[in-house]
């Protein structure tokens, strides 16, 4: 059974109050949105609504992931509960793909019917949402990065996808202003554009969650950094094999170390310790280590501790 990293809970902090921040404002934004649309008779602006009240769902999700996700290990689940990240992830995916297909749906029917110009100030909410929006993503980008974690950087992504939407939406209902009520068309061809960059969200998204399922290896740094770490403690000769896998915001790393053949069983069970805890320390994102020792049969000089407690 894998024991909880307590390290890693300030990564699980930084990134809930990133997605409690999101989960917020794109309730606010759908909100308005969604009234804004109805009542300055846009469609393009109540189809960026339904994105960003689906991006809120996303949100709440996330939330009660993380939560779940910092459960420690049980008899049934001794690796952890990270993976609830993942699947929420996968559920959101097919509930945005679903609702893109549907928005894209009215707006074909819509089309070719007239429809009353969209108000004046529609296009102050689209501007205004493009800047929060971008806004949005500079600040989550950030987190992700600092924390590591590829559901928050997915999330910024998805914040510049809907400054992008919004931007679409933009200038749609500045061609139905501009041009008149002719160019009605334009407000419903705007939302399409919205609902291909929902579409794409929404692929990219399942795709990214559940190939996290598949426990893919870390990238190539990481795992660099990490063997790097690990031949650094006195003793080891070399890294044998070495796997990194992500599950949630975290990893578990399995790993077969190389030590001299002549130690005895204590001194090889001591270095392995040695090892583990220089991963967890150095690395907060690492959920726990696996180690096997292998025996080395020309050690390198000067690898051997002095002591056995070493």
């Amino acid at each position: 059974m894998y024991p909880r990293n307590t390290s890693c809970r300030p990564l699980y902090r930084e990134a809930g109050r990133a997605a409690t921040l999101g989960l917020a404002i794109n309730l606010m934004l759908g909100v308005v949105k969604l009234i804004g649309g109805f009542v300055g008779h846009s469609f393009a602006l109540v189809s960026d609504s339904v994105n960003s009240l689906g991006d809120s769902l996303s949100g709440l999700l996330v939330l009660v992931a993380l939560r779940i996700a910092q459960k420690p290990g049980d008899a049934e689940h001794p690796y952890g509960h990270t993976r609830a990240d993942a699947i929420a992830a996968s559920s959101v995916a097919l509930l945005i793909i679903i609702t893109a297909l549907y928005v894209g749906w009215q707006a074909i029917l819509r089309i070719s019917k007239p429809d009353m110009t969209p108000s004046a100030w529609t296009l102050w909410i689209a501007g205004a949402n493009v800047v929060i929006k971008e806004a949005l993503y500079q600040y989550n980008v950030r987190v992700g990065r600092r924390t590591g974690s590829a559901a928050i950087i997915a999330s910024a992504w998805d914040h510049r996808s809907d400054a992008l939407c919004s931007t679409a939406v933009f200038v749609g209902l500045g061609v139905v202003r501009v041009a008149g009520p002719t160019y009605a068309w334009a407000d419903e061809a705007a939302a399409l554009v919205v609902v291909v960059a929902i579409l794409w969200s929404g692929l990219v998204l399942y795709r990214s969650s559940a190939s996290e399922l598949m426990d893919p290896q870390a990238d190539d740094e990481f795992v660099a950094a990490i063997r790097a770490a690990a031949k650094d403690v006195p003793g080891i000769v070399d890294v044998e094999k070495l796997r990194v896998r992500k599950t949630g915001l975290e990893y578990l790393v399995d790993m077969h170390i190389e030590v001299d053949a002549s130690i005895s069983v204590l001194q090889g069970h001591q270095l392995g310790h040695l090892v583990k805890d220089q991963l967890l320390t150095r690395f907060s994102n690492i959920r726990d280590v696996l180690i096997h020792l292998e025996p080395h049969p020309n050690p390198a000089k000067n690898t051997q501790p002095d002591r056995a407690d070493a």
